[in-house]
């Protein structure tokens, strides 16, 4: 787990994040888990740029999902909606490619982005004393 905060023109808003780094860590992701604590979420990390046609699925995933796809510095450069896949089989759920190329993702509850202010453009920060206003 890290603390790590999203920034946007006006504020900054703190979240604590799992960390997926491993290709089977980002495999498994949040499938399985009934519910997912407020403002908690996952970051998905890749050692390389991942293409725009790549993305993610909601095979075994229980709750609905916003996904951010960041380029290297951590800017978010685009932000999709992902509802949970009930299909028996894993090819049978759709999947959301990022539409950008990026290097990390960041899953968090349905709706978390929006209700935050958080939109393309603004910026992951990881670690809570490098968030702006952090104690």
């Amino acid at each position: 787990m890290i603390d790590a905060c999203f920034v946007n023109a006006s504020e900054s808003v703190p979240v604590v994040l799992e960390v997926a780094s491993t290709s089977e860590e980002r495999q498994v992701g949040l499938m399985g888990r009934p519910e997912l604590p407020a403002k908690h979420g996952m970051l998905f990390r890749y050692g390389e740029r991942r293409e725009p046609q790549d993305g993610f699925w909601m095979y075994r995933t229980l709750i609905p999902l916003d996904i951010a796809f960041l380029d290297r510095e951590g800017t978010i450069r685009n932000i999709r909606a992902m509802v949970p896949c009930s299909a028996s089989s894993g090819r049978n759920c759709p999947t959301y490619p990022a539409g950008v190329p990026y290097w990390s993702a960041v899953e968090m509850n349905a709706g978390f982005y929006l209700s935050n202010g958080i939109e393309v453009g603004d910026r992951l920060i990881q670690g809570k004393e490098n968030c702006p206003g952090a104690d």
